[in-house]
């Protein structure tokens, strides 16, 4: 619990300081005066005067801001910590700049959010390399489970080795599927060291593309490596190192095998024999049913059982210059990968229940802890990249709000008034809340009750 709270506590205290220094940092550069810089929210704990800003640490660690002069939301700020802004030369305040140096200020959060993550996957580039999955045998669905563009390799022997996409020469899984990622829409080849060449078709559509890269899995032992907390596998009392032997009287080879049968039993009683240590038992569980959101049977009902494979990881250290170079594609393939999620989710393709809030963030942050500072710190990096795409949501109070009104003023000519901009600002803030207690309901009922 210990390690939680701090884990927690130095996560967000880092990814706030870093996102409100980037605002001073810009506020300062073009010459608006910042009145206040506080890590926290609400009153005032402890603090101190330099120059024209106060530098606070307030009671509820759960934000952070920076107090411009002439900032439209000032006179709210005012409310909840409490006194009014000192007078300050007109010349000075934020509404009395240009667009672009607005603009500017309101970005730079964001922007030093992702040069943090940059700089910590840079850094951990080079302390502990990049991890890779050194497996290149493909798994072959069944040809009635391949998406569109993925037919070609139905024909493919089980186990076949990939050596090269396209031009592209294979070392690991990563390699296939950054290289797929990558590849323009139309035909390319994946080339095998012992079976021929086949080709798939790369759609245009992002979310078809990756329902096809999701369907290319690598051939994996059926042992169990990852199980998530309070789920149907943990409550069944499986743990990792666990090696299926058989599913639903099936014997189990490898571990799409094993995935196949537990998706075919949604809701259904599944005896499984597992093995550890050559000690072998017997347990049976009920898989979840969740519905299937990509591929050709979405839609549909399957068995989830909160699993994942026992993966072999190799580590390749990096020097310098491709360290900057492997920071700057994690950091990108973050940004698009939490962009799609949030395509997902307002879409409806993916479930709310998967919102989360200050517990899910506590979790994850002292399970990261515990799992040693590459993982802490990959987390944090993670999380600012998170914290960046979110408050670049055109929601009034966020960063991306705030660019939204000067976006409205740079095609009307004017800005929207005070008033206008506060009233927007109000529904912004229910709907965050909404959005917050929205994500504490989920964590009680999963992490509290179990549901």
């Amino acid at each position: 619990m210990l390690t939680t709270i701090l884990a927690t506590l130095v996560v967000l205290s880092v990814l706030i300081l870093v996102h409100e220094w980037g605002h001073f940092f810009a506020a300062k550069s073009v010459g608006i005066s910042v009145l206040r810089f506080s890590l926290g929210i609400g009153p005032k704990v402890v603090g101190f005067q330099r120059g024209e800003t106060e530098y606070v640490l307030s009671a509820i660690p759960l934000g952070g801001y920076v107090k411009m002069a002439g900032m439209e939301d000032a006179e709210m700020v005012e409310v909840v910590e409490g006194g009014a802004a000192p007078g300050v030369d007109a010349s000075r305040h934020f509404d009395s700049k240009p667009l672009w140096a607005r603009a500017w200020v309101i970005s730079a959060g964001v922007i030093m959010n992702v040069l943090f993550a940059w700089l910590v996957f840079t850094g951990l580039a080079m302390a502990y390399g990049e991890r890779f999955t050194p497996v290149t045998q493909l798994a072959v669905p069944p040809a009635e489970e391949l998406p569109a563009g993925a037919e070609g390799i139905a024909q493919v022997p089980r186990g076949a080795r990939v050596v090269g996409v396209g031009s592209t020469p294979i070392e690991h899984w990563q390699g296939v599927q950054q290289a797929l990622l990558r590849a323009p829409a139309g035909p390319i080849s994946l080339h095998f060291a012992d079976a021929p060449s086949a080709t798939l078709q790369i759609p245009m559509n992002d979310t078809a593309r990756v329902a096809l890269i999701t369907a290319l899995q690598p051939l994996y032992a059926p042992v169990l490596g990852q199980i998530v907390p309070g789920s149907v596998a943990d409550r069944a009392g499986l743990r990792p190192g666990d090696r299926v032997r058989a599913a639903g009287g099936q014997s189990i080879a490898s571990w799409d095998e094993f995935v196949r049968v537990v998706r075919a039993h949604p809701g259904r009683p599944l005896a499984l024999r597992v093995e550890k240590d050559g000690q072998p038992r017997d347990v049976t569980l009920t898989p979840t049913a969740e519905r299937e959101d990509v591929g050709p049977v979405a839609g549909t009902l399957v068995g989830r059982v909160g699993v994942g494979p026992d993966v072999p990881v190799v580590h390749r250290r990096f020097g310098p210059l491709p360290a900057l170079a492997y920071g700057a594609e994690a950091t990108w393939s973050t940004v698009a990968m939490i962009g799609t999620s949030l395509g997902r989710l307002v879409s409806g393709r993916e479930s709310a229940r998967g919102v989360g809030s200050l517990l899910t963030i506590g979790k994850v942050s002292g399970d990261a802890a515990r799992q040693g500072m590459e993982r802490f710190f990959e987390f944090m990096a993670l999380f600012s990249v998170n914290l960046a795409v979110l408050n670049l949501l055109p929601i009034p109070i966020l960063d991306g709000g705030h660019l939204m009104f000067l976006g409205l003023e740079a095609l009307r000519g004017r800005p929207l008034s005070v008033e206008q901009r506060i009233r927007l600002s109000h529904v912004g803030l229910i709907l965050i809340v909404g959005i917050m207690l929205w994500g504490m309901t989920n964590d009680v009922l999963l992490h509290v009750l179990g549901i």
